[in-house]
């Protein structure tokens, strides 16, 4: 499955493979793309999501860091 083979190849470069599958590229690609200014149509057409609110539950709080006070730390 897509899954094991994400796994395989992760363990391969150093990535927990228990941490990531097919979802966490989908979730990285939608997260990105709304950082990136990408229009909630263009990111269901791409994801071919049929609800708004499916979509939006793979974008991730890209933005949880940005600007945070102890920036120079992380």
């Amino acid at each position: 499955s897509i899954a094991r083979l994400i796994q395989k190849y992760a363990g391969r470069v150093g990535i927990d493979p228990e941490a990531v599958a097919g979802h966490s590229l989908r979730a990285g690609f939608l997260t990105e793309a709304s950082r990136n200014g990408a229009t909630i149509a263009k990111m269901q057409e791409v994801s071919r999501h049929k609800k708004v609110e499916v979509l939006l539950g793979y974008v991730r709080s890209a933005e949880l860091f940005d600007d945070h006070a102890g920036e120079g730390f992380l």
